[in-house]
């Protein structure tokens, strides 16, 4: 039996389990960050009549066992520690900011649970069995509309632009004029055009909406750019609509959407019956074939942070798209380089034909479906190849490259677009996640191709067209592989994690 704590009149043994979430459930705890929030807390526990006996860490919360007094206020202490700590973390480690912005870091609500004697191992454990978060899953499907159906989709994309556009100029106009933001709505435009009444009047809602987002996120990153207005001749066209009173079904092969009816889908993926249908997105591609993007919200249990074992580099590579620290190359099947022939041949023909026309307009969809065809085969490599690296390793460390300058280059631009460096990494990025995996991201200044991953000296004179990395200590390997491993060692230092980097990477 544990001791008993005492002051002058009494004896206690108070013990609370406190859970503290990251705002928005965002991932940004690491080892250093968590070090660095457990000194905080202890540091300011004394005044509180606080003592701090297990600390334990998840990437987007925490748990903490303390002991306290009869005369402590829990409440004060608590957001006491959350003011400070929010405020010297944003500070002390800046790349927080680029996924939680001002000084917000820990979400407003907090769990406090008397645990008795009982250790934080178990009590979280326990907790852990019982914890489920919301997330949103989309599936995609192909739909096939009749004739009537495809005339109002195209109604549609029409007013739900136009509203857009309308809310924008006035929104500018008046904010030049007053130096005021204007409030509107769509249905303010349905006197002046009263077509707006024959379309879904939630595909209208959703346009503010979109419009209302595009401001926030301008606000909040300058980079992101001012609302831009939409183009009519836009090659991608698209409304959204809501799940409201049974107005969308899905059942035997069939989709029901507002104002539109059954609509045939071919439906290749079984949806589980628990999950609860929030909307759909209606899209028309290049190449004049339909798709529905359906929304579904589900409770899944917390993803346990696992124990990281292996680890491994990925070096960006022109050739490959990506070269590890064992060796392996990606061996990317160059999809456009392959179509290009037949793709300039298409579009040579597209060229000698009269625009508008309906020899014309064929032509187009042949050139549409080709560059279609070429998209989906690059995004189902890289989807296999993302999970293939995920289910295979616990740390995956890769450089934080710019590949929206790279793309700009006038000899490597095609080639970079091809390899689509930057879509592998998002798939990646939630596919580590979704496994309780880290994906570490190093600084691109890093001189991962200079520095010998043998002895460490850095090569100054290393040109762009040597491919052989050649070190007076003996080292003669291939470039990347050689710039792969020190990626390796990179993310494992910065992540803080103990690992026998050595035996993980060969």
């Amino acid at each position: 039996m544990r001791k008993l704590d005492s002051n002058a009149h009494s004896v206690f043994l108070l013990y609370y389990h406190l859970i503290l979430v990251i705002k928005y459930r965002k991932k940004v705890l690491n080892d250093p960050i968590s070090n660095r929030a457990r000194e905080i807390f202890e540091h300011i526990a004394p005044n509180y009549h606080i003592t701090l006996e297990e600390w334990n860490h998840d990437q987007d919360h925490v748990h903490i066992m303390f002991r306290a007094h009869p005369k402590s206020e829990l409440s004060k202490f608590i957001n006491a520690y959350k003011s400070a700590s929010s405020r010297l973390i944003k500070k002390e480690y800046p790349e927080v900011r680029q996924k939680l912005w001002k000084e917000m870091f820990w979400s407003k609500s907090f769990c406090l649970l008397s645990a008795g004697g009982a250790r934080l191992r178990s009590s979280v454990s326990t907790l852990k069995h019982r914890e489920r978060v919301k997330v949103n899953t989309v599936y995609r499907f192909r739909i096939y509309p009749n004739k009537a159906q495809r005339e109002l989709f195209a109604k549609t994309f029409g007013c739900v632009r136009l509203v857009y556009n309308r809310m924008l100029a006035e929104k500018k106009a008046h904010y030049e004029k007053t130096g005021k933001n204007l409030s509107l709505t769509p249905a303010r435009y349905k006197s002046e055009f009263p077509w707006l009444k024959e379309v879904d009047s939630l595909a209208l809602c959703n346009a503010q909406l979109h419009l209302q987002t595009a401001y926030k996120n301008f606000f909040r990153d300058d980079s992101v750019g001012f609302p831009k207005f939409k183009s009519k001749k836009k090659s991608v066209k698209s409304y959204t609509t809501n799940y409201v009173n049974g107005n969308i079904v899905l059942q035997n092969g069939k989709l029901k959407l507002p104002k539109a009816g059954w609509v045939r889908i071919r439906q290749h993926r079984k949806i589980d019956e628990c999950y609860q249908l929030k909307g759909a997105t209606i899209s028309q591609e290049a190449d004049e074939r339909y798709y529905v993007a359906l929304l579904y919200s589900c409770e899944e249990p917390v993803h346990e942070t696992r124990k990281a074992e292996t680890a491994i580099g990925l070096d960006f590579s022109m050739k490959e798209l990506y070269v590890d620290s064992n060796g392996n190359h990606a061996a990317y099947p160059h999809f456009f380089q392959k179509a290009r022939q037949k793709l300039a041949r298409e579009q040579r023909r597209l060229s000698r034909c009269e625009q508008g026309s309906n020899r014309y307009k064929k032509q187009k969809k042949k050139v549409a479906r080709i560059h279609t065809r070429i998209a989906h085969q690059r995004k189902d490599f890289l989807h296999k190849e993302s999970k293939k690296i995920a289910n295979s390793y616990d740390i995956v460390c890769i450089e934080n490259l710019n590949m929206k300058e790279m793309s700009q280059d006038m000899h490597l631009g095609k080639s970079v677009h091809d390899n689509s460096w930057g879509m592998f990494t998002d798939f990646l990025t939630y596919k580590m996640e979704r496994a309780g995996k880290k994906l570490i991201r190093i600084d691109r200044w890093y001189p991962s191709s200079k520095t010998c991953s043998c002895c460490g000296k850095v090569k100054e004179d290393l040109q762009l067209s040597d491919r052989i990395y050649e070190c007076v200590c003996g080292n003669r390997m291939d470039r990347d592989e050689n710039a792969a491993i020190n990626i390796c060692r990179e993310g494992i230092r910065i992540s803080g994690m103990m690992l026998d980097i050595e035996k993980k990477i060969f």
